[in-house]
């Protein structure tokens, strides 16, 4: 898993490396939190429920999410498909970790498990809490990927700094031409 982008600057800052480093960083933790949620959710034997199956389902696309993620914060097509996909999911799994520990025992109703009512509040308690720290990753993620790709463009000469209207380029103001990315018409 690596960052890729289209053209690599010739010197990269060593805040954008830092930064790069903890974006992988966080996106592994997040997949080994988003699959022991998943190994939790099936030690609760949820395979008949709809419910159970939807909720493994949300681990799934967080960690294709989290896979994804390295390679799409260089790439402009896939950039923006990523940061929704993660806000989603980050929403979904902090929506999950307040109903299971704000309603444990109508969830785990809901969840149809064959695991006795004691066993299946700590393990979905378990769970719970890793869809927490999964909550607080992904925003990270989404901060660290903000900061990626602004490098990348200013890094990243010419690549981002053209704004194409149509078919047609538009004219830079002089007066902005020197300011970062962000700030350019």
């Amino acid at each position: 898993m690596g960052l890729s982008m289209n053209d690599p600057p010739a010197t990269i800052t060593p805040r954008h490396y830092n930064i790069h480093k903890l974006f992988l960083f966080c996106n592994y933790v997040l997949l080994g939190a988003a699959s022991s949620c998943i190994f939790l959710t099936l030690s609760l034997r949820l395979v008949p429920s709809v419910c159970g199956f939807f909720l493994i389902l949300l681990h799934i696309f967080t960690i294709a999410g989290a896979v994804s993620g390295c390679a799409a914060v260089g790439a402009n097509r896939w950039y923006s498909a990523h940061m929704v996909a993660t806000v989603l999911t980050a929403i979904f799994q902090g929506s999950v970790s307040v109903l299971v520990f704000t309603r444990t025992s109508d969830f785990l109703g809901e969840l149809q498990s064959y695991v006795r009512e004691e066993d299946g509040s700590v393990i979905l308690k378990l769970s719970g809490g890793l869809a927490i720290l999964i909550f607080c990753l992904e925003w990270v993620v989404l901060t660290l990927a903000f900061f990626l790709k602004y490098y990348a463009c200013v890094e990243g000469g010419n690549t981002c700094r053209t704004v194409v209207l149509g078919s047609a380029k538009v004219q830079q103001d002089e007066d902005l031409k020197d300011w970062p990315w962000p700030f350019q018409v």
